[in-house]
């Protein structure tokens, strides 16, 4: 019942939104931004409607929006035909987009305002056109804006470097009752089946892409039952999405499965209280995610969009954006590759992948940007597509919920239509309070 009732809660505060300024009078000049809480410099928004109106001459307003599902923001365009103008979706949602026709082409014609997508990473791009449809080219139709990958977050004091380095540490009994793991279903199974098949990929058999994105009654029953012994052992203390860094910092959890850029907030935050934490992705490999912007197809005012997904290119306004929210951003500008070099890190690794010719030994941060023999351990996520309600169901019955997670979403859609109807005519204004927590999803 709790679970019912943070989700109806959930879904009608994801509804409302939060705004940045909701009475926007003219909807042809107002820019309807819809993004992660937590996931911007939120300067950078009035700072937009300045820029804005020196490149083209037009004013433009701005609502500012938050979510914290993807698929409560997937069900508010797909179901409810919301005209938002730019939105932030994961990898998976974007190829989920894609294939179901609800993305707008972006439109690079800028006039006199110079292109600034070209300074996202080729890295990036690559990623990104995995995701490529018949006549449709994906790095058309979004921007990379952040990325990391999924690992091991540990208490060095703890867990020894080596036991951190691989998967199999979540079942060793020395760690029972002292280890947290991201309640998001793609990630942790990808990784699971990666550390499962490992002899599979390391014999030709199948490649860690192909794991990464399995969605078959085989692949399910083995995640399945993987993930329940550990539970079953004690050694999976709870399920997390924003909570694992705190407890980290404190002490109380020794590992947890994480994502890059909560582990990256988590050690600068346990370091100022004098507790060391670090980061490793597995040996056997795991994921590389990302978010990138894009236009739905039921967005009013594209010309102020496309401006906007250019505007975050610039590579100041993506060393700000790193900055406040602590994920690593999409662009690879020369510029950001200075401000990133640390003269006090003394290992270099190699960023060429990331940066270009040149940057092979680098000094720069390692947990924000992996070096390229960690990247070749990684694949990149996909929409699991109607396997998906499968698979959500899967990971209910893992944690023990004693309702589907598909209900729950299903519950959270329902409500959501059912408010739109009554609030249809209405816009609410709020300010978006600031959380400590960093997100993607």
């Amino acid at each position: 019942m709790k679970q019912i009732i943070r989700i109806f809660a959930l879904a009608a505060a994801l509804l409302l939104g939060f705004t940045f300024q909701a009475d926007a009078k003219d909807r042809e000049h107002t820019l309807k931004i819809y993004n992660w809480a937590d996931y911007i410099d939120e300067d950078l928004l009035e700072e937009f409607k300045v820029w804005y109106h020196e490149q083209t001459g037009e004013e433009v307003d701005i609502i500012y929006q938050l979510f914290d599902i993807n698929e409560v923001m997937l069900a508010k365009i797909e179901t409810g035909h919301e005209d938002f103008d730019v939105v932030c979706p994961s990898e998976y949602i974007i190829d989920r987009m894609l294939k179901n026709n609800l993305l707008l082409p972006l439109d690079r014609n800028f006039g006199r305002t110079t292109d600034y997508t070209g300074n996202v990473a080729p890295f990036m791009r690559n990623m990104l056109a995995s995701f490529d449809k018949p006549g449709k080219k994906a790095n058309d139709y979004a921007v990379p804006y952040m990325w990391g990958t999924t690992g091991w977050l540990y208490n060095p004091k703890y867990v020894s470097d080596e036991d951190a380095s691989t998967w199999a540490t979540l079942w060793n009994s020395r760690y029972t009752g002292h280890i947290l793991v991201k309640d998001a279903v793609h990630d942790v199974s990808g990784a699971i089946l990666t550390y499962v098949r490992q002899q599979d990929i390391l014999d030709g058999k199948v490649t860690r892409q192909q794991l990464m994105n399995d969605a078959s009654d085989e692949a399910i029953a083995l995640i399945e039952d993987t993930l329940k012994a550990a539970k079953n052992m004690g050694n999976i203390s709870g399920w997390e999405v924003d909570f694992g860094k705190e407890m980290m910092t404190k002490g109380k959890i020794w590992l947890n499965l994480s994502w890059s850029g909560d582990a990256m907030f988590a050690i600068e935050e346990a370091a100022e209280i004098g507790t060391e934490l670090r980061y490793q992705v597995p040996k056997e490999g795991s994921n590389v995610w990302f978010d990138g912007w894009v236009i739905p197809k039921y967005a009013k005012n594209t010309k102020a969009a496309n401006y906007f997904i250019n505007y975050m290119c610039l590579p100041e306004n993506a060393l700000r954006n790193m900055d406040v929210v602590g994920y690593v951003s999409a662009i690879a500008s020369p510029e950001v590759l200075e401000a990133k070099i640390d003269e006090s890190i003394t290992t270099p690794i190699n960023l060429s992948y990331f940066f270009g010719e040149g940057c092979d030994s680098v000094f720069v941060n390692d947990v924000q940007y992996p070096d390229a023999s960690v990247i070749e351990r990684c694949a990149v996520m996909c929409d699991y597509g109607d396997r998906t309600k499968d698979m959500l169901e899967m990971w209910s019955r893992i944690k023990g919920d004693s309702m589907g997670t598909w209900v729950y979403v299903v519950i959270g859609v329902v409500l959501i239509a059912a408010i739109a109807a009554a609030i249809s005519s209405k816009k609410k204004n709020a300010k978006k309070s600031k959380k400590s927590s960093k997100k993607r999803r």
